[in-house]
């Protein structure tokens, strides 16, 4: 493994030429729909952990405003972040033998398995209480959480459902990144002139190329929802990893074109938001037309292929606006970076708790929807800033919160290693599969 290739990326390589502070920022953003996403789950008609007794289809459009695209431009991020790690890295220690992967596994793996045991489980616990009327205590829950009980089972959105425990719920992110960023690396690794080579085909596509084109993975990959439907089971997910890992190596390469790249996205970011707009309101019209009938055939492929659009596009227009106007430093964007993964681990088992503690006052979904949104990011917040305070490195880790050694380690590193949490999402989020 340790071959010349390590030290193929110097200094004034795209991938190196400057820290791309809007990619921080765009997941700094959006991980800012987390919370208020997820509280919208508890809300509406699809499948969820927890339902309010007042759930309605009123809130789904606007939840599909961003749902096709949310995680996407997270792996899309991803894929950025981890290129431009690498490029610094091996400006810092060329020929030297990578610690990337190793560093990312530490971040994302522990974490996993951390809260796979102590983050998750009261998500499942009170989804079985509320589905099934489960009548043991959190400890009894907990020995067949552990054993892997599979015996929950219920009926929902039309189908049969059983748990599958253990479990990672909305941690499902975590191994999906690691894996990406192993296949990444080895690119990196092994193949740097290839990926130099679609860097610069990439800054050199022109408006249609970069609109269409480059959606066109995503439009192939749509197709796929009807026969492999979202499971988060990583090894037979197969609609989500030729979307999301299609989108972390476009971002991979899209690092490689350097700035020229982003520019003319930035370019582009009115026709792709209109563009993403006009796609999201067609998707509106046809899922009502056909929300209790089966369409043509014809034109379910038609409408994947402009999901397809809608991801990019969004995607695209949330990158050139970012380009254009957050492309700065600030303690803020250190402070928030820092947070944001602590966040992610505990926001969605917060989410559930609180619902549980606000049932008894039957509030209207309005303003109890408001409360769970400033309770969980306050709550978050004050767990952020006990861990970080408090807990002793290695135990801190558990929880998303890395503290950097030395100012060195932390130029070598980079938000690649923490690029990855995103939410839960539910097969329901992914649109209704069967239009």
């Amino acid at each position: 493994m340790n071959t010349p290739s390590l030290s193929i990326t110097p200094p004034n390589t795209p991938a190196t030429e400057s820290r791309l502070f809007f990619i921080d920022w765009l997941r700094i953003l959006a991980f800012g729909l987390l919370v208020p996403y997820h509280v919208g789950m508890y809300y509406v008609s699809w499948g969820w952990h927890v339902k309010s007794p007042a759930a309605t289809e009123t809130l789904e459009p606007l939840m599909l405003m961003s749902s096709p695209w949310r995680l996407g431009l997270l792996f899309f991020v991803g894929g950025v972040a981890l290129a431009q790690a690498w490029g610094r890295e091996q400006a810092l220690r060329p020929g030297q033998p990578s610690g990337l992967l190793r560093q990312r596994s530490a971040r994302l793996l522990l974490p996993l398995v951390f809260g796979m045991l102590l983050i998750v489980p009261p998500q499942s616990y009170f989804e079985v209480v509320q589905k099934l009327a489960y009548p043991g205590s959190y400890l009894e829950f907990m020995r067949q959480y552990l054993q892997g009980f599979d015996g929950f089972c219920f009926a929902e959105e039309g189908r049969r459902k059983c748990l599958s425990l253990p479990t990672w719920n909305h941690l499902w992110f975590l191994p999906y990144l690691w894996v990406y960023g192993w296949i990444g690396i080895t690119l990196l690794r092994r193949a740097p002139a290839w990926l130099a080579g679609l860097g610069q085909r990439l800054a050199g596509l022109g408006p249609w190329g970069l609109l269409l084109g480059l959606a066109l993975p995503l439009m192939l990959a749509r197709q796929l929802a009807g026969a492999f439907p979202s499971t988060h089971n990583l090894t037979w997910d197969w609609y989500n990893h030729a979307q999301y890992l299609s989108l972390f190596l476009m971002g991979m390469v899209a690092s490689q074109a350097g700035r020229a790249f982003w520019q003319r996205l930035s370019a582009l970011r009115w026709p792709a938001l209109v563009g993403a707009a006009l796609a999201w309101a067609l998707l509106m019209v046809y899922f009502e037309a056909y929300a209790k009938a089966t369409p043509p055939e014809g034109l379910r492929a038609l409408m994947r292929c402009v999901w397809g659009l809608l991801q990019w596009w969004a995607t695209a227009a949330a990158c050139g606006f970012a380009f254009r106007h957050l492309d700065v430093d600030s303690a803020w964007r250190r402070r928030l970076s820092a947070a944001v993964f602590c966040v992610y681990i505990l926001h969605q088992t917060v989410i559930v708790l609180l619902t549980q503690a606000l049932a008894p006052l039957h509030l209207a979904p309005l303003p109890e929807g408001l409360l769970l949104i400033a309770a969980t990011w306050a709550l978050c917040a004050l767990a952020y800033g006990v861990v970080r305070a408090w807990l002793p490195a290695p135990l801190a880790l558990l929880l998303g919160v890395d503290r950097p050694k030395t100012p060195a380690v932390q130029v070598g590193r980079s938000a690649a290693t923490i690029s990855g949490p995103v939410p839960h999402t539910t097969t329901a989020e992914l649109g209704p599969e069967a239009r």
